[in-house]
């Protein structure tokens, strides 16, 4: 045992967290942890805060799946957008968040309010993860459906700071002004990410709508939005590939843009299907431009446990996939949830032209949504 005396608890603490880089590492989260413990503990609350901080991870693990940093950081990362708000920043370049938080000697953390924001916040994000219909209407769970296959994560920054914002004492929405915001939100994003690629872009709208939510204004994007003619020429001429999230993305939308189309479970694992297959055109060449087999309007949202068995089937063979079989064995194979796929297999066959007239739809109906959202 060695011991170490320190002149302040932050010293205390960068020493701390000096010493344990020779081990595992300390997430952020562990030294929030570390400021709401004495916050607690000066207040004689240590062992109601020891279990409300487990149970706030349990949830946290449960629902957030970060690439980088843990679930908790996640959770004190979606906050730190809407305190950010607060304090009217628009600057699109952000803070590292143990150092977001450090200020002021960690001031934020040592509050009630904080934490119990945070369990609220948490609670909020756990409701979407179980498209719990009992706060949701069936509008909003769609909406939030597609936003999951948003091109980015920034949505989740943005929608925490409106529900932080919005919510009543109960920690509810009120459903229509949700749907509304959730209905532009995506408008907005899916088409920003095309005519401005990369997530930082979308920072200085997105940053500046923050400020005006915690300030009680509706959000409208009025500096960003879009020309029609010029928009309608970029996405004819985009490239729509597997590879580009936002490619996912717009076939979401699309499929829900379908007043039929059920909700299916965020679990449900789907792939990008090409209607025309790929196998074919390397077997008949049919299509005379073979750009078209990468075209918006020949892909659609499709589960994998079907898009793995029908790639590589003519269209006509695709259909019994499509709508579901018996085998062999008797046994009953599901067809798909997406609800277009019913009116596509009512065709013969799925032509060049279909995929031209389909792209067209898909262009056509997404600036009138825009048009909707009064975002041209």
């Amino acid at each position: 045992m060695l011991p170490i005396e320190a002149e302040s608890q932050d010293t205390a603490l960068r020493i701390f967290s000096t010493l344990n880089d020779r081990g595992l590492p300390l997430s952020d989260a562990d030294i929030f942890k570390a400021q709401f413990y004495q916050f607690y503990n000066d207040k004689n609350q240590k062992d109601d805060f020891i279990k409300r901080w487990k149970k706030l991870e349990e949830i946290c693990e449960q629902i957030f799946h970060p690439a980088i940093g843990t679930p908790m950081d996640e959770l004190f990362t979606r906050y730190m957008y809407y305190l950010r708000a607060k304090q009217g920043n628009k600057s699109t370049t952000t803070e590292a968040l143990r150092k977001f938080y450090e200020k002021n000697k960690y001031e934020s953390l040592k509050s009630d309010q904080t934490f119990r924001d945070l369990e609220i916040l948490a609670d909020f994000w756990k409701s979407i993860s179980k498209q719990d219909s009992e706060h949701f209407s069936e509008k909003v769970l769609k909406r939030l459906f597609v936003l999951n296959y948003a091109p980015n994560g920034m949505w989740t920054y943005f929608t925490s700071v409106y529900f932080m914002q919005n919510k009543n004492a109960n920690g509810e929405l009120n459903d229509e002004e949700f749907l509304d915001f959730l209905t532009k939100t995506t408008a907005f994003i899916w088409a920003y990410a095309v005519t401005n690629s990369g997530v930082n872009a979308l920072r200085t709208p997105i940053f500046a709508e923050m400020v005006k939510i915690v300030n009680g204004e509706k959000i409208s994007f009025a500096g960003f939005r879009f020309n029609e003619k010029i928009l309608r020429v970029i996405f004819e001429d985009y490239n729509f590939k597997n590879g580009r999230p936002i490619t996912k993305s717009m076939l979401t939308w699309w499929a829900f843009t379908d007043e039929k189309q059920d909700l299916p479970s965020l679990e449900t694992q789907f792939e990008i299907e090409h209607i025309f297959a790929k196998n074919r055109q390397k077997n008949d060449g049919s299509l005379k431009n073979a750009d078209n087999l990468e075209s918006l309007g020949n892909k659609a949202l499709l589960e994998k446990r079907i898009n793995i068995r029908a790639s590589d089937y003519r269209f006509p063979d695709k259909i019994k996939y499509y709508k579901g079989f018996v085998n062999n064995n008797g046994q009953q194979k599901q067809g798909t949830q997406i609800a277009e796929y019913d009116y596509l297999a009512i065709k013969a066959d799925f032509t060049e032209t279909d995929i031209e007239n389909r792209r067209a739809a898909i262009i056509d109906k997404f600036i009138s949504y825009l048009k909707d959202s009064d975002l041209i």
